[in-house]
């Protein structure tokens, strides 16, 4: 008896979908059967029988669901296997809820050829089979041969099915599985012959129990379908996803019920849907921003934090373009080779600035990847952004504390030495000359100590401001440190350009400061070198321009002065000074000469002062112009003031013993000195003490500048020697900036005339005017005078005319060693 050919139903409410598959269908042994909507397809279904149903989901009216819950509650049709072909095949809930209604398997639209032919041929193939089956049992015992042989096929179909299948008897023996079960699994029949062993190997302890429930109500109501989803572990280890449907089939000849299990390996699905869930999970909560373009860079999905970092809402941007962001800072280069690395590389990544929706800049680091389609064509773009403006500001903070002075703005030392050694190398590559500028500001010490060091802060300030001023913005002003500063003059075309520049410095910086109530007045020495004329290297350069700066100052300063090699020279030789001074005082090198101070009206010799002479033992004299200055700077004129007290105050007890009781020895004592921090003064007035010496032997020579300079530590120190009855005497008065106050002010036993007045006494009648001036001052004040540089008679007959007190020059004796000063005492007598 020849059978019709099975039917496939195939419902979708589009015509253009029903056309496809049937041409795709007509390639099977079957008939086509085509419903547009879920009625109709319910109205076929009740007088006609099909091998399989291919049903689309999203109907108008009764959808896809509906009619697989219709289907599968009536009797006449649950049997019915049922392919939901739909384009929502990645939904999982969608998924699920078909599975639950009764679907066998899902197809997604686009629909794979092969994928559904080969599942439909094999529906077809058990259907023949099922109807097969259901004739031969109907059949007498004659045809038992042709009825195994269908149930071989029948068998044979199944173990070649392309889904995991297992056939199961009632009494828990594994009759068959499928190629794929196998393959999947890892297990073979003979691995595990019973279902028992299936469910404790392959399930966890609680699937177990589930499964096997669900197999025994199958077994007992008989034709009963179940449905689930499992974890299963393959012999492998490997996690398995299986959805598993089971239903009822014919009983075995040996009249043993059986059960058919087919399975949906849904493994990678899940795993896909798992890392969807995740990156969905990481989109929504992740702190930095996304924005997902398509091909085109128009926005199609932003994060929540996308929205708290920019300030736009998602509903705000989608469907428009990033450039909404765009902050203005960046110009068609920098995109145009952002785009060449996405075009060619399919990703980028930098730093970038964007303005939010308040207006406001914020720096991002940003990371743009590119999805492909198939053809290799972008897709989408992702970026991933994350806010870095207090990173940014932060760097930018430290950077500028790293290469500017605080106080001033300018560049700092560090910053300073970038930029000239990129100066030096532009005027290399250009042939060009530059000009570098040591300034340091004269006085400043004296504001700084008498205003205290905020006014000093508010002048540094002025002094940068003015400084700018001077210079082409080119230019570099850098601040080195206290009143040091340092100013680059780049491509240079006329030397005189470097004068004008320097000359504009001095004269701004000459004007009056105006420090709250108070008015200060500095000034600038300024030394310059060239390059490449003077030095190619940095440390050089910097080391000439500080030397020429020196030599403006020992000029008078107020003034600049170049770079010359003569300044070289005397730098080494004040090094090599330096480094000789340290071995002088212990190798007993220096030696005292004593100038006597001569009673200009009677003659007599009861005072003299001390002057250190330095016999070198291999330079031979070295005078103390020399290296005096050189021991002031390296401080060790503290040591060595001190051996000069020490060593002329034994003299005084000596002499005060041998010629008279009230001889007084005069000490010069260094600005140095006092403003150094070594209490080494204080210990005079007791070595005094110990020689039996009182204070009025020995006078402290200073200068008129320390009494414009003194501050109270300077005050103390004079306090302490007036306490000890030290008498202090003004050495060069008249040449310095002094006022009557200061003499009151600090209690001065006497002035000494610079010998500047007394050498033209008798050529220039100012200088008799002044000198003659300075002693009526100076008596109606209470201070004695002495007159240096007396070389003629004329000049001490006027000088003593002039009353005077005393005398000392050449003109009575040059200055002698001790033991020769002896005798030219006695020679007196």
């Amino acid at each position: 008896m020849i059978l019709e050919n099975p039917k496939i139903l195939v419902v979708d409410d589009i015509p253009a979908n029903l056309v496809a598959m049937r041409k795709l269908l007509k390639h099977l042994n079957c008939e086509v059967i085509e419903a547009n909507s879920g009625n109709e397809a319910l109205g076929f279904c009740v007088n006609q029988d099909f091998a399989l149903i291919l049903l689309d989901v999203d109907m108008p009216g009764m959808d896809g669901y509906e009619v697989a819950r219709w289907l599968k509650e009536e009797p006449a049709t649950q049997h019915i296997p049922i392919i939901f072909v739909t384009a929502t095949y990645e939904d999982h809930e969608h998924r699920l809820r078909g599975y639950q209604v009764g679907a066998i398997d899902y197809i997604q639209k686009p629909v794979d050829d092969v994928i559904l032919l080969s599942k439909a041929n094999i529906f077809l193939d058990l259907y023949n089979n099922r109807r097969m089956a259901r004739r031969e049992l109907a059949r007498s015992e004659a045809m038992r041969i042709a009825s195994t042989e269908n149930e071989a096929r029948f068998r044979q179909a199944l173990i070649d099915a392309p889904i995991p299948v297992m056939l199961l008897a009632e009494d828990g023996e594994v009759i068959l599985l499928s190629k794929v079960w196998v393959e999947l699994t890892g297990y073979g029949q003979g691995d595990l012959p019973r279902i028992e062993e299936w469910l404790k190997k392959l399930y966890s302890q609680e699937d177990a129990e589930v499964r096997q429930r669900q197999i025994q109500q199958q077994f007992d109501k008989n034709d009963s379908t179940t449905f689930g989803e499992y974890q299963l572990m393959a012999a492998n280890g490997s996690c398995l996803t299986w959805i598993v449907r089971s239903g009822s089939l014919a009983p075995l000849p040996d009249g043993r019920r059986l059960i058919v299990t087919m399975a949906a390996d849904v493994t990678d699905r899940k795993r896909a849907e798992e890392e969807l869930r995740l990156a969905s999970l990481v989109f929504q909560n992740s702190s930095e921003g996304m924005t997902v373009t398509d091909a085109d860079g128009t926005i199609v999905s932003v994060n929540p934090a996308f929205t708290e970092l920019t300030g736009y809402a998602a509903e705000e941007v989608i469907g428009k373009n990033p450039r909404i962001l765009k902050s203005g800072r960046h110009d068609a280069d920098f995109y145009r080779a952002m785009w060449e690395d996405l075009n060619s590389k399919g990703c980028w990544q930098g730093e970038i600035w964007n303005r939010r929706k308040d207006g406001k800049l914020f720096a991002e680091w940003l990371s743009i990847n590119t999805i492909y389609n198939d053809d290799g064509s972008a897709k989408r773009r992702v970026a991933l952004f994350s806010d870095i403006t207090k990173r940014k500001l932060d760097e930018e903070l430290i950077w500028q504390q790293a290469n500017f002075d605080p106080l001033t703005g300018l560049s700092n030392r560090r910053m300073f030495h970038d930029r000239l050694d990129h100066q030096i190398k532009e005027s290399h590559r250009a042939g060009s000359s530059l000009a570098l500028m040591y300034l340091d500001l004269d006085e400043f010490k004296t504001v700084n100590d008498t205003l205290g060091h905020d006014m000093g802060d508010i002048l540094l300030k002025q002094a940068s401001q003015r400084l700018l001023s001077c210079v082409r913005e080119t230019d570099t002003v850098s601040r080195l440190g206290g009143d040091e500063f340092t100013i680059i003059i780049g491509e240079l075309e006329d030397f005189s350009q470097v004068e004008r520049v320097a000359q504009e410095i001095i004269e701004k910086l000459s004007e009056p400061f105006v420090l709250g109530h108070e008015i200060a007045h500095v000034s600038a020495s300024i030394g310059i070198t060239l390059y490449p004329d003077d030095a190619q290297e940095i440390d050089t350069l910097l080391k000439n321009a500080d030397q020429a700066m020196y030599a403006a100052k020992n000029q008078g300063r107020r003034r600049f002065c170049y770079f010359t090699p003569a300044m070289q020279e005397s730098t080494l030789i004040r090094m090599r000074i330096a480094n000789d001074l340290r071995d002088a005082l212990a190798s007993r090198q220096f030696h005292l000469h004593y100038q006597p101070i001569v009673e200009l009206t009677t003659g007599d010799t009861h005072k003299a002062e001390a002057l250190i002479r330095w016999q070198h033992p291999v330079h031979g004299f070295i005078g103390p112009d020399e290296f005096i200055p050189v021991a002031e700077e390296t401080g060790m004129i503290v040591e060595i003031g001190d051996w000069v007290f020490r060593e002329a105050a034994g003299r005084a007890v000596h002499w005060r013993a041998m010629f008279h009781p009230a001889f007084q020895v005069s000490i010069n004592k260094s600005p140095v000195q006092f403003n150094s921090r070594a209490t080494i003064h204080a210990t005079w007035p007791e070595y005094l003490h110990s020689l039996d010496l009182p204070g009025e032997s020995i006078v402290v020579e200073i200068t008129e500048g320390l009494l414009l300079d003194a501050n109270a530590a300077i005050n103390d120190k004079l306090l302490t020697y007036r306490d000890a009855h030290i008498q202090i005497s003004i050495d060069d008065f008249g040449t310095g900036y002094s006022s009557l106050s200061y003499l009151q002010k600090f209690d001065i036993d006497y002035l000494k005339i610079d010998r500047a007045f007394v050498c033209n006494l008798e050529s220039d009648p100012k200088n008799r005017a002044l000198c003659t001036a300075i002693i009526v001052m100076a008596h109606e004040l209470g201070l004695k005078v002495i007159a240096e540089g007396v070389e003629t008679e004329a000049q001490r007959e006027f000088l003593a005319a002039a009353k005077c007190d005393y005398g000392q020059g050449y003109l009575f004796s040059k200055p002698l060693p001790a033991e020769e000063f002896e005798r030219w005492l006695k020679s007196r007598r």
